[in-house]
């Protein structure tokens, strides 16, 4: 009976302690060879790659839109008023005051009537466009779309290598992603971008995002700048010398007397509004082809400028991750040059609209 007992007692030892094995044999962590973690970080990087690929037909797809709007809303509002008769005369006594109270200034009228033409262009064009599509929102929509199919690449990555989630997320959090700081706040792994839900929730994206945007002829600052100040620097030669002739005429009917003077004014007034009407078509003409090359141009650049453009936050975090992880950086930039006339591909389903401002080859 006693040898028994004693037999039961030394098995349920011995089951226990095979119990206890397989239980740590449960729980050994999975080791990930070297060589498999670095075909993993290759093959994050050339998914980067990829991605960063069909990012590029998105953003430009999405400009080609912003495009055709801009083109639109120039076409619609801002060309008619600019050569409307009352806003020539408008402009014409600004140019009358500006050259007034230049003093010795060089170019004043030209260069204060340009500022007003921006200001009117961004209220009347830039801004009704902005509500729908505009490069910063572009710019956004292109890196939360590249963090998109990056973040479901490395998923894939991580089902097909079987790596355990715990040690996958330490190997992200070891991949410097942005780096702006100090402070520490300015700086963000992979794991981090991947897990940012949005990404603009990121302390460390905001500050990527605000250097982009801020950068000179960056996204922030979208005008066809160049093209306005040309447009002032006609106008305002033009105004110039129509006040020339207007102090003729008003000599002319302040000698005449009260009723032939006014009658001499009247006149004046009537024929400037006829010769208006007649020059108008040459007026739009002349507008279309400035703001349309001068758009075209910072167009252009928006879309493939790696540093301040629509893709800058994509090529950004590409150039950083691909870097860390080994790889090449950012992708070299395009080698066409910026031509004076740029002539998009057009983008399936969006076509310019046949409003005629398209500038002149």
């Amino acid at each position: 009976m006693y040898l028994r007992a004693l037999i039961v007692v030394m098995l349920l030892v011995l089951a226990g302690c095979a119990a206890t094995q397989r239980v740590r044999e449960a729980v050994a962590p999975v080791v990930v060879p070297a060589s498999t973690w670095r075909q993993v970080d290759r093959e994050i990087a050339e998914a980067s790659q990829q991605a960063v690929i069909q990012v590029k037909v998105f953003a430009r797809g999405s400009m080609e839109h912003w495009r055709v709007r801009v083109y639109a809303v120039t076409e619609e509002n801002f060309i008619p008023w600019f050569s409307s008769y009352w806003t020539q005369e408008w402009m014409a006594m600004k140019v009358s005051w500006y050259s007034l109270t230049a003093g010795d200034e060089q170019d004043a009228a030209a260069t204060r009537l340009a500022e007003y033409l921006k200001e009117q262009y961004q209220e009347q064009v830039l801004a009704p466009v902005a509500v729908e599509i505009d490069p910063d929102a572009i710019l956004n929509q292109a890196t939360e779309f590249y963090i998109e199919l990056l973040d479901k690449q490395v998923q894939v990555i991580a089902q097909r290598y079987r790596l355990p989630a715990r040690q996958l997320d330490q190997r992200l959090n070891g991949v410097q992603a942005i780096r702006l700081g100090p402070p520490p706040a300015r700086d963000a792994s992979l794991y981090q971008v991947l897990h940012a839900k949005p990404l603009t929730t990121l302390p460390a994206y905001s500050a990527l995002y605000q250097q982009i945007h801020s950068a000179p002829a960056g996204t922030g600052e979208v005008s066809s700048e160049a093209g306005i100040v040309s447009v002032a620097r006609q106008a305002s030669e033009k105004f110039e010398a129509q006040m020339a002739g207007r102090g003729i005429a008003g000599a002319a009917s302040a000698v005449a007397g009260k009723v032939a003077g006014a009658v001499i004014s009247l006149g004046a007034a009537g024929f400037r509004a006829i010769a208006h009407e007649s020059d108008r078509a040459e007026t739009e003409a002349q507008i279309r082809q400035s703001l349309g090359k001068a758009f075209d141009q910072a167009w252009f650049k928006l879309l493939n400028n790696t540093g301040n453009g629509v893709m800058a936050g994509v090529y950004y975090l590409a150039g950083h991750i691909e870097g860390e992880l080994g790889q090449s950086a950012v992708p070299e930039p395009p080698l066409e040059t910026v031509p004076g006339t740029v002539h998009p591909p057009a983008t399936p389903g969006l076509s310019a609209p046949q409003t005629g401002w398209q500038p002149e080859p």
